[in-house]
């Protein structure tokens, strides 16, 4: 199963590499891997900065991210963004890099449970957010995007994304980078679109993605996240990531966090 690691160099035939180094490899779950020396990338270090953070809000996560915000939906500041999954990895990612980056006018989350959404207010910087789980849920999305909204970047697809169709203004632009609503449900279970005229009659642009889109400008996009991070504009921590040890038979069980909204920020398995 594909997956990218921190892993640590056991022997190398290459002068580039010396055993002992810790490298970012797309390893896969494995505990051992043989992999040619333009296959890894030496693992960056950034004073301050956990290394695990290379795997989440400064790696292939923050690139989706950077890419999703600014090169899909081209997000500025004249914009109000909604962001669902916005405790999520990638979508507290999407809040800090609208907000502190590039200056959007508004940036609205949404989160599961109150805790969540404090700290995407408090912590990632979002102008208000909005606690999906709560009854009030819908009324209070009508209420924060009175006037609607220019920019909507979905991370879960289903009734949310029905809803945010009726949120959007004329020619509105909506990133699609996830689904986690309708991922473990067949096509009797899921949701389904019922506000599909929506996109007809206001001409929104919705446009799926994936970071394998932008990967030949990776570095572009690593270099921007740490230097924001080192001028104080994009926060990692601890607080934005979750790391869970385990042996190598409980990752499935650690990967079913995420379907349960068991993590905040990016979820990382350690195996020990």
């Amino acid at each position: 199963m594909a997956a990218r690691s921190i892993s640590k160099i056991l022997a190398s035939t290459s002068p580039d590499f010396q055993a002992g180094e810790k490298v970012l490899a797309s390893s896969g779950w494995s505990e051992y891997s043989v992999m040619g020396a333009d296959k890894v990338q030496r693992l960056p270090e950034v004073e301050g900065v956990g290394e695990t953070q290379f795997l989440g809000a400064l790696g292939t996560t923050g690139m989706t991210a950077w890419f999703g915000i600014t090169e899909v939906v081209k997000a500025g500041k004249e914009d109000t963004v909604v962001v669902s999954g916005a405790a999520g990895a990638t979508g507290s990612m999407v809040v800090q890099i609208a907000k502190h980056i590039l200056g959007c006018k508004k940036v609205i989350g949404m989160a599961g449970g109150g805790e969540k959404c404090a700290w995407v207010k408090n912590h990632m910087g979002a102008d208000d957010c909005l606690d999906y789980k709560d009854s009030g849920f819908k009324d209070a999305l009508i209420k924060a995007t009175d006037g609607y909204v220019e920019v909507y970047f979905d991370n879960v697809g289903g009734e949310i994304l029905d809803l945010m169709l009726t949120r959007m203004k004329r020619h509105g632009r909506i990133a699609a980078c996830g689904a986690v609503a309708e991922y473990n449900k067949n096509s009797e279970e899921g949701y389904g679109i019922k506000n599909w005229f929506e996109v007809v009659s206001n001409r929104i642009q919705i446009r799926g993605f994936i970071i394998f889109d932008f990967l030949d400008r990776a570095k572009e996009a690593t270099q921007r996240l740490v230097q924001a991070t080192k001028e104080g504009k994009i926060k990692v921590s601890e607080e934005n990531e979750t790391v869970v040890e385990t042996g190598f038979e409980g990752i499935v069980e650690v990967w079913m966090k995420l379907f349960e909204g068991g993590n905040r920020g990016k979820l990382i398995t350690k195996l020990v």
